[in-house]
């Protein structure tokens, strides 16, 4: 009977049992965190695209534009009431007014009026209010101005036709109705202007 074979332990192959596998737990967890980091990645990235893309349309440092604030429109005050000498009036001096007299004739000279307006206001963020407005204030005042002839100006009680018209007429702008010629009184201005005062008022 023939001899059983030796088997030589360092040319053996060695079972697969013997083996030690990467256990399939761990290589399910890798990949999970890997996964996740590449998630993490991918949102600070497109955080940083938006924020880039807002700031890059707002502009660095760029305001955006504000309306301008409407002056306060104030009660009237009572009819006959006497001023209050403790609180100092708050006023708001125009730059010059020149402008052409309205012509009555054809071949009639051009007559010049120069006058130098101030606004008398409640307080001093209606003052402050009233400067963003400039423009219009100046159109409007223009306009009535213009619109006088040389008979118009020198005429008995020009000035306080002149005043009412001019403080109607911005007040109306500033969203006031006007009042009518019967519930009209000078006493008690209704709107952010109070008053309007002709500083000078020279016809040449």
């Amino acid at each position: 009977m023939a001899p059983a074979a030796k088997t030589n332990p360092e040319t053996a192959e060695t079972p697969a049992s013997v083996l030690s596998p990467v256990p399939a737990k761990r290589s399910v967890k890798l990949l999970f965190i890997i996964l996740l980091a590449v998630i993490l990645v991918l949102v600070i990235v497109a955080a940083a695209l938006v924020v880039l893309v807002v700031t890059k349309k707002k502009g660095p440092g760029v305001e955006q534009p504000t309306a301008p604030p409407l002056p306060v429109v104030s009660a009237p005050a009572p009819v006959g009431s006497a001023i209050d000498l403790n609180k100092p009036p708050i006023f708001v001096q125009l730059e010059s007014f020149t402008v052409n007299l309205r012509s009555e004739e054809a071949g009639e000279n051009t007559h010049y009026l120069q006058a130098d307006i101030a606004l008398r206001v409640n307080d001093q963020k209606t003052s402050d209010a009233l400067k963003h407005w400039m423009p219009e204030i100046r159109n409007r005042i223009n306009l009535i101005l213009t619109s006088k002839s040389l008979y118009d100006v020198q005429s008995d009680l020009s000035h306080e036709k002149m005043q009412s018209e001019i403080l109607r007429g911005l007040n109306t702008m500033f969203g006031v109705p006007p009042l009518s010629s019967e519930t009209m009184q000078p006493q008690a201005p209704l709107g952010p202007i109070q008053g309007v005062l002709f500083i000078s008022f020279i016809v040449q």
